[in-house]
């Protein structure tokens, strides 16, 4: 009979109160007092911190978002001034936190892989220096290194004093100057459509490369025609770019990109704490590759650079990304330290946000729902990688 049963064709589905039971648990009545238990402590801590609220006069609710800010923000990517909605103000923290943390995960990778791949190689004096670097970064607390970075740039000379490097790039105690790129001129709507169509053409060329429509260099040519065709765009809308090298100008340095002391030594702490931990990632996910691999590819008459750009990162990729992620997540919320050294971040606007306003809950909440969301954005587009690298060796397998 039980052979009968198991010939029987179609699949055997537990019903709704199998699959209830299943996802409840082997002790329903247990489970049930325990979340009535803490449904019944968060509705006494909620009513106890509303009647709180209530009897100092703070009124709760996020009404106080579109109230002015009557505070000033030092270090700023869009415009804000005293006055503006606190709404403006906690957006203008949230991009100083993004700009410092994208950078940061880009540099801290850039490093760290240059760190990993030399502590490999065959130079007794190159892997000694790596290995001291990565053992005094890594034991270090990040937050005493940003101490010595933020006292390293205020020591700094005075710009007319300036520590100069082919007269392009400066180091003073107002900041870092380097060269980069102005707008001189045209439609704000040029730039917003050429952006639009930028990110229409590589989404095509991405969604045709994986259907196999484009490989090696017709990818290649229809990536640079996407390029000049945003290019003849901007020329056409009379949208002008150029680049300016600073210059020093009486008693201050103008033109070029100015990086403020306290984002520079976050930026620098962030890199160099978090490239330690890339370089030993990547160092362990190159010694996972098969030795097998690299003499073979020694076989066929490949180099170093080779073998190490075609053969063994390219499997390493699949021990590397997860472990990349979570340095990369470690790298966006350890960017809140900022506030230590007086860097305009989230949580240094917010801070101020919930002593002006008295709503220090509600600024908690969209604190965390913030770094949340970041955080989570981070981990799928990670994960999104880390699928195709996955799918991608398993093919060549």
């Amino acid at each position: 009979m039980s052979l009968a049963r198991d010939i029987v064709p179609g699949r055997h589905r537990p019903g709704t109160f199998s699959r209830l039971a299943a996802w409840w648990g082997p002790h329903p009545t247990l489970q049930a007092v325990a979340i009535a238990g803490l449904i019944v402590v968060a509705w006494l801590l909620a009513d106890n911190m509303f009647a709180t609220m209530n009897r100092i006069g703070v009124t709760p609710g996020f009404d106080f978002l579109g109230r002015p800010a009557n505070f000033e923000i030092g270090e700023k990517s869009i415009a804000f001034q005293a006055g503006d909605p606190y709404a403006r103000a906690i957006l203008v923290g949230l991009l100083n936190t993004v700009k410092v943390a994208v950078l940061g995960c880009v540099l801290a990778t850039m490093l760290g892989v240059i760190l990993g791949v030399a502590g490999l190689s065959g130079n007794l004096l190159l892997v000694g220096l790596v290995r001291w670097y990565v053992e005094i970064v890594r034991n270090t607390p990040l937050l005493l290194q940003l101490f010595f970075w933020i006292a390293l740039a205020k020591s700094f000379p005075a710009p007319r004093q300036a520590i100069s490097a082919f007269d392009a790039f400066y180091l003073t105690n107002r900041g870092v100057y380097v060269p980069g790129l102005v707008w001189l001129g045209g439609p704000a709507s040029a730039v917003v459509a050429a952006g639009a169509l930028l990110a229409a053409l590589a989404t095509l060329l991405v969604i045709l490369r994986r259907r196999g429509r484009l490989k090696g260099r017709w990818l290649a040519l229809a990536a640079l025609g996407a390029l000049i065709a945003v290019v003849l765009l901007l020329a056409a809308s009379g949208v002008r770019i150029g680049s300016q090298t600073p210059k020093l100008s009486g008693f201050n340095i103008r033109g070029g990109y100015n990086l403020t002391p306290e984002f520079a030594a976050l930026l620098t702490g962030l890199v160099v704490k978090f490239s330690a931990a890339v370089a030993e990632i990547v160092r362990a996910g190159i010694q996972s590759v098969d030795r097998g691999q690299w003499e073979a590819a020694r076989a066929l008459g490949l180099h170093g650079g080779q073998i190490m750009r075609l053969i063994v990162l390219p499997q390493a990729l699949r021990v590397i990304t997860p472990l990349t992620t979570s340095t990369y997540l470690d790298l966006t919320k350890d960017s809140s330290l900022a506030v230590a050294i007086g860097y305009p971040d989230l949580v240094s606007i917010i801070n101020t946000t919930a002593n002006t306003t008295g709503q220090s809950f509600e600024a908690l909440v969209i604190l965390i729902s913030i770094y949340l969301a970041l955080n989570l954005s981070v981990s799928a587009s990670m994960n999104v990688y880390n699928r195709r690298v996955a799918l991608r060796s398993t093919e060549r397998r």
